[in-house]
């Protein structure tokens, strides 16, 4: 049980009326100043983690209960921080108006539910919630997005120097293996033994050798993901491929077509676009990549910063 005090006297007047904890434990997981969360408001809000850790760990309850403990308590303390931001919301003068709430709400609809409102009302049904609750839902998301965003996001400045620290320190980051910029047409074996898969490739190869466009020829026969790119596999190290496809794609030279590569599930022609050596990128090329990750650390500073500062003003108990 963990408590936070500044108590105002209308949240000890709020507690006065609330029944002993022995009569809460089963349904209140915790209460924020005035506001009460359920168990079952913490269910709701991680209801899809749940369903798939149950896919996940079916046959290992311990390792169930554990991480569905772990879940449940992760999902508790977004919900509390979630009404520390709306007290602040309030606290701070701000107001919601209708039209904006309703545009939220088209939104919303628009989004997940294809602009249908009878699909949305069916869903929610099958959920057994209300629109009402559903509009609150959307209400309170929209509004902890705004004040995060202006608590945060809008306060960090990420300045060169201290990218060319982060790039200098962490240089054994950005190094990269050899590399190849690599298309490939796939044809599938029916067997290992499979000849005609063989024979089709022979020809496509042909093909190819005699002038045919490589990316024609993806488009036009090749059976893997990438056929409507025209093979097109882009930067690929070596580590990445198999050691048979490996030994030929980096035994080629820029512009150069292999011959058949025939392995149990597949024949496989490649075509070297272009190679890199073993390198460490440039800071040039990974700047903005830098620019992120630098971001996003000195966001979570500044978030944990103004929740712990929502904290020491609040009164939060945990059941």
């Amino acid at each position: 049980m963990k408590y936070f005090w500044s108590i105002p006297i209308l949240t000890l007047t709020f507690f006065a009326t609330l029944p002993l904890r022995a009569d809460l434990v089963d349904g209140v997981a915790a209460v924020v100043n005035d506001t009460v969360i359920t168990a079952e408001q913490v269910r709701e809000f991680v209801g899809p983690a749940f369903d798939a850790l149950q896919r996940q760990y079916t046959g290992q309850p311990d390792m169930f209960r554990q991480k569905y403990n772990a879940t449940f308590n992760d999902g508790l303390e977004q919900l509390v921080e979630r009404q520390l931001i709306l007290h602040n919301f309030a606290a701070e003068g701000y107001r919601l108006p209708d039209s904006l709430l309703d545009e939220w709400i088209q939104e919303r609809i628009r989004d997940r539910f294809s602009g249908d409102r009878v699909t949305l009302m069916k869903t929610l049904q099958g959920l057994g919630e209300t629109f009402e609750k559903f509009r609150e839902d959307v209400r309170d998301q929209n509004i902890e997005t705004f004040m995060r965003s202006k608590k945060v996001s809008q306060e960090i400045i990420i300045s060169p120097y201290k990218v060319e620290n982060y790039y200098k320190e962490r240089a054994a980051d950005f190094k990269v293996e050899d590399e190849v910029k690599l298309r490939m047409i796939s044809i599938n074996k029916a067997s290992p033994d499979d000849t005609n898969a063989t024979a089709l490739a022979g020809e496509i190869q042909k093909k190819i050798k005699d002038g045919a466009s490589f990316t024609e020829m993806a488009l036009a026969y090749s059976q893997d993901s990438l056929r409507n790119q025209g093979g097109d596999r882009g930067w690929v190290e070596r580590s990445v491929l198999l050691k048979e496809l490996a030994d030929a794609a980096f035994a080629l030279a820029p512009g150069q077509v292999s011959g058949v590569i025939d392995l149990p599930a597949a024949c496989y022609i490649m075509f070297v676009e272009d190679k890199h050596p073993a390198q460490t990128r440039p800071l040039k090329e990974v700047r903005d990549e830098i620019e992120k990750n630098l971001r996003t650390q000195e966001q979570s500073r500044l978030e944990k910063q103004w929740i712990d500062q929502l904290k020491a003003k609040a009164f939060i108990r945990y059941y």
